[in-house]
Parts: C-alpha cells; structure tokens; sequence
C-alpha cells in the first residue's frame, strides 16, 4: 500500500472512533499507532472514562473478527485458547478454538484472573501462535490484544508480570474528558454509537497500513536517540530495572506508525518524545520510593528523557 493510501484510511479509521470517542483524539492516534506497528495495547484507568469503549469502536470500525473475554479469577486457560475434546462421531480428538482466535480481542479487567490464565497469552502475544497438546495453531493476521484494568482496585486482582507488561506496546490512560466534551458524553448514548458504527478498513487494510509502516525512515541519529533514552533508564539511580532490547524495538516500530498517522514518510525526534512515556513507563521498576518530585514511572521516563539531547 502506497504512504497517501495508507494516511488516507486512517484518517477514515480516526474520524469513525471520534464518533464515539469524544475529546481524545491523542488517545486514538496512539491506540492506531499501536495497532499499526503490530503490537497490543493496555489500557490503564479508572473505571467509566471509556476504556472498554475505545476497544469496541476500534473492533467496529474494522471488518474483523472479535471476541471479548471477561477476565475473572475463576477462568481457566482453556477458556481462553481453546480445548482438545473427543469426537465420539469420528473417533478422534478435535481441537476447539478459545475467543483467542480472532483479530481483535478485548481481554477486559485483565488484572482479575490469575497468572496461570495471565500467562496463556503470553505465547499468542509474542509468536501470534497458541500451542495444546503439542499441536501449534496460528492466529488469524493480524492479531491485536487491548487489555483494560482499573489501577485503584487491588481486592481480588493479580498484578501483571513483568514478562507479560513487556509485551505490550503501550499502556494509555484515556484520562477525564474535558467540560464541553463530557457535556455532549452525557446527551449521547455510547452503547447505541458503537451499534451504528460501520467498518471503514478490512483486514487486508489493516496488513497493507503495518506494512506501509514498516517503510518509514528512520534516521541513525534517531537509533541512536532511542538507545540514548534505553540507556539512561539502565542507569537512573531511580530506577531499578530498566527497558528491555523488546522495548528498544518497540519504540522504533511504534514511531515509524505515528510519524504515518501524522502523514510523513519519516521519522522526527518528537515521534519519539511523545512515545517515550506509553512505550516505556509500563516496563520500568522504580527503586524503592522515588525522589522528591518525581511520582511514579511517567515522571522516571520524562527525566531520563529531558536528560538527553534531542538530534537536529
């Protein structure tokens, strides 16, 4: 798919989830970007703001297969990728596929179940394959898993593992809507927004675009800038693990999709900047109690990155 093509459907994908989505039009960019550097997105707020809103929209506004799973702490890994029963009629054992057989799958209030069900999406988030009974199957192309959580609960949730929080691509906050934009949330009824939204992209859209953005030029300068920003989370006296060379890659194809959604056909230090925090705050660990000013990872990451010369 040509570069024009390619912005031209996201602008069409973008003003479809602004119908639902009022008032966040960075969060959307971000979440397409997510989706176009073939990666999964966490989406980490409190409750009622639209988390489990924007994953719907987005699965609406595409002519794909979906399926949502409600995590709870009483589901098992085999309701999630699929179970071997026996068919009596043909005298063998069959496979039957989970709801992680399809192209988008919302994995609501993932923090609720427990790490044996966390971990059976490990290999489906890494490989795009799941493996029963010494058997692997692929998942259909392409494969998104958006995951919601409510930070402030703790009763009854198990947090994620480090393994399983570096394998998303970002971790977004929605955040609060302004006054004006609440105003017309409170008007609207977004259960019947999501029910009128048609599909504007296909699959074969959606292949095209992550593969218009694997195109994108990066300058060696920005490599660099990129490892600058990993290094200077390995170092920080504040924290205490720093980013991954998964997260280094991630970073790159991440900005090579938001300098796309942006209309370039390259990359500038601002797509970096502005991806630092959701690609890299959620993979960090911080030392202990953080310094004085400093609140939590978002604030590590925006230090570290304030640190290091943007290249010109």
């Amino acid at each position: 798919m040509e570069f024009f093509e390619a912005y031209r459907k996201i602008q069409a994908l973008k003003d479809n989830l602004e119908r639902v989505i009022r008032g966040k039009s960075g969060v959307i960019e971000l979440a397409i970007s997510a989706l176009l550097s073939k990666g999964h997105l966490l989406i980490e707020d409190v409750p009622g703001v639209g988390k489990t809103t924007l994953a719907h929209s987005l699965a609406k506004s595409i002519s794909c297969s979906f399926q949502r799973i409600q995590f709870t702490s009483d589901l098992l890994p085999s309701d999630v990728i699929g179970v071997t029963v026996y068919n009596q009629a043909l005298n063998t054992f069959e496979f039957r596929q989970g709801p992680i057989f399809a192209n988008i799958v919302l994995a609501d209030e993932i923090n609720r179940a427990t790490p044996k069900t966390q971990s059976a999406l490990l290999e489906a988030m890494n490989d795009r394959q799941v493996s029963v009974d010494k058997a692997t199957y692929p998942l259909p192309k392409p494969f998104m898993l958006l995951a919601t959580q409510n930070p402030l609960e703790f009763s009854g949730t198990f947090p994620l593992p480090e393994s399983q929080l570096d394998r998303f691509t970002m971790c977004l906050r929605i955040g609060y809507p302004d006054e004006a934009h609440e105003k017309e949330i409170m008007r609207s009824d977004p259960a019947s927004a999501i029910q009128e939204l048609m599909p504007v992209l296909t699959t074969g859209d959606i292949e095209g675009m992550q593969a218009a953005s694997g195109r994108v030029h990066v300058e060696e300068d920005l490599v660099s800038y990129i490892m600058a920003i990993a290094s200077g989370t390995r170092a920080h006296r504040a924290i205490r693990l720093g980013v991954s060379p998964r997260a280094t890659m991630t970073l790159y194809k991440a900005a090579q999709a938001r300098a796309l959604t942006s209309g370039r056909e390259y990359c500038i230090p601002d797509d970096i900047k502005l991806l630092s925090v959701p690609v890299f705050a959620h993979r960090i660990i911080p030392a202990g109690r953080v310094e004085e000013g400093i609140e939590g990872p978002s604030s590590l990451i925006e230090d570290v990155v304030s640190g290091i010369a943007v290249p010109v």
